[in-house]
């Protein structure tokens, strides 16, 4: 059972990731949405396509833009649909 955990909180589990790359992708509906809230933030993939971001926060901590998903993944990223990945502190134990 693979685990985000940030600040001492599980923001997500589960036993369905993939890895892309130095990434781990997280099913949505394994993310523990009472620590996500949507940002404003998008970057762009030339081989996935358009990213948004959400921030993590816990105990009134925020971690900007703390992870990312593929609303609407190029066709080569097409497995990663509906996953989220995490960085910045945000520690995956596998």
């Amino acid at each position: 059972m693979a685990k985000a955990i940030w600040n001492g909180r599980v923001i997500a589990e589960s036993e369905d990731i993939i890895q892309v790359v130095d990434a781990y992708y997280f099913p949505k509906e394994s993310i523990n949405m009472e620590y996500i809230k949507p940002s404003k933030a998008k970057t762009y993939c030339f081989w996935k396509g358009e990213a948004s971001y959400y921030d993590i926060i816990v105990d009134y901590k925020i971690n900007q833009n703390a992870a990312w998903y593929y609303p609407d993944p190029s066709p080569m990223a097409e497995n990663i649909r509906d996953k989220v990945a995490f960085w910045k502190g945000v520690e995956v134990k596998l």
